[in-house]
C-alpha cells in the first residue's frame, strides 16, 4: 500500500471518528426525538379504527364456443333472425373491473338487504351506522329521519353518490395479480367484518346480473319477439279453424265447387297459419336453447371466509418500525449536517 493510500485511509477513519463523536454529542436529542415519534405513532395506531379485508376471486367465461346448437342457429338465420350476435369484446377484463366500481353496480348493491349487528336492513343503512354518519345529521331536520326505503329523492341520490365516491377511493380495489391468468381479485375493506364479507358478495351478484343482462339483451329481445309473434299467430289460427269448421258444416249439402269456395279459402288459410306457427315455435325453442348455452358464466372461485384479515398493524410493530425509522433519519440528519458544515469550512 502506498503512502498516499495510507493517508487517505487514515483520513477516512478520522472522519468516521468525528462523525461518531458528533452523533454521541446529540444522543440526548436523538433519544428525545425517537421517544416523541414512537409515542405519536403508537397513539395514532391506537386511535385508528381496525379495517377488515374481504377478498373474493372470480373468473368470467364469455367465449361463444361451437356447439351442436350452431347448426340450429344457422337454420334460424335463414328466416332473417340474427339471434346471437353479441360482441364478446364489449366487456374485456378491464371493463369488468371498471363495471365493479361503477356507480350503478355499487348503488344497487347498497340497496340490497343484509342481517348485520342483529338487524335486517339495507346495506346503505348499515354503512351509515358503521361509520357514524347518522350521528352527524341529528341537527339537520332534512337528514335526521332520512330513510332509503322511501321514494328516492335528490337527497338520497346525493348521499348515495358520496358513499360511492368514498368506497371506490378508499375501500374497493379490483385487480389482476397475474397477467397469465384470467382470475380477477376483488378486495373490500370495512370497519365491520360481516359487512365487508356480505357487501363484497353482493357486489359480485349485482355485477353478474348487469353483465349477463347486457350480453344477452339482443338474444332476449329476439326471444320476446318470437314469443309474441307465435302467440299472435296461434290466436289467428284458432279463429280460422273455428270459422273453417263453421263454413264446412254449412256447406255439407253443397256439391258445386263455387259454393265451396269460401271453405277452400279458409282451409288454405288454416294450413298457412299452421305452418307459420310450427316454424315460429321451432325457432323459439332453438332461441331459448342457444341463449341458455351462450349465456356468460361468472364463476366465483374463492369467497371471503370469517374471520377476515385485520389490516391494522399491531401497536408493537408500529412502535418498532417508527423507532427504527426515527433513529435512522435523526442520525442521517446529524451526519449530513456535519459533512456539509465541514465542506463549507
Amino acid at each position: 500500500m502506498s503512502d498516499k493510500e495510507e493517508i487517505q485511509l487514515k483520513e477516512i477513519f478520522l472522519k468516521i471518528g468525528e462523525l461518531k463523536k458528533e452523533v454521541y454529542s446529540y444522543s440526548f436529542q436523538i433519544i428525545c426525538l425517537i421517544i416523541l415519534i414512537v409515542s405519536i405513532s403508537a397513539g395514532a395506531s391506537y386511535i385508528k379504527d381496525a379495517k377488515y379485508k374481504s377478498e373474493l376471486t372470480f373468473v368470467v367465461e364469455d367465449k361463444q364456443q361451437s356447439s351442436p346448437l350452431s347448426s340450429m342457429t344457422g337454420l334460424a338465420s335463414q328466416f332473417g333472425l340474427e339471434m346471437f350476435s353479441n360482441s364478446n369484446s364489449t366487456f374485456s377484463q378491464k371493463n369488468i373491473m371498471e363495471l365493479l366500481k361503477s356507480r350503478g353496480v355499487i348503488s344497487k348493491a347498497l340497496m340490497q338487504t343484509a342481517y348485520i349487528n342483529n338487524k335486517h336492513d339495507l346495506f346503505i343503512h348499515h354503512y351509515l351506522t358503521i361509520y357514524n354518519l347518522k350521528e352527524d345529521w341529528n341537527n339537520d331536520n332534512q337528514l335526521k329521519n332520512l330513510n332509503f326505503n322511501d321514494k328516492p329523492t335528490v337527497t338520497h341520490d346525493s348521499i348515495t353518490a358520496l358513499i360511492w365516491d368514498n368506497i371506490i377511493e378508499n375501500d374497493l380495489f379490483v385487480n389482476i395479480k397475474n397477467d397469465e391468468t384470467d382470475i380477477i381479485y376483488l378486495s373490500f375493506y370495512c370497519k365491520n367484518e360481516l359487512f365487508a364479507k356480505l357487501f363484497s358478495e353482493s357486489l359480485i351478484y349485482e355485477m353478474s346480473r348487469m353483465y349477463i343482462s347486457y350480453q344477452t339483451k339482443q338474444s332476449s329481445n329476439t326471444i320476446e319477439f318470437l314469443q309474441n309473434r307465435a302467440d299472435s299467430v296461434f290466436l289467428e289460427l284458432q279463429d280460422s279453424e273455428q270459422e273453417f269448421a263453421r263454413i264446412k258444416d254449412i256447406n255439407q249439402r253443397i256439391i258445386k265447387a263455387s259454393g265451396r269456395l269460401k271453405e277452400l279459402q279458409l282451409m288454405r288459410n288454416v294450413e298457412v297459419l299452421n305452418t307459420m306457427y310450427l316454424e315460429l315455435v321451432k325457432n323459439l325453442e332453438i332461441s331459448k336453447m342457444t341463449l341458455l348455452n351462450q349465456t356468460p358464466i361468472i364463476q366465483v372461485i374463492d369467497k371471503p371466509i370469517l374471520p377476515l384479515e385485520n389490516t391494522k398493524m399491531s401497536i408493537a410493530l408500529v412502535m418498532m418500525i417508527s423507532f427504527i425509522l426515527a433513529m435512522i433519519v435523526s442520525i442521517l440528519y446529524i451526519v449530513l449536517r456535519k459533512l456539509v458544515n465541514d465542506s463549507l469550512n
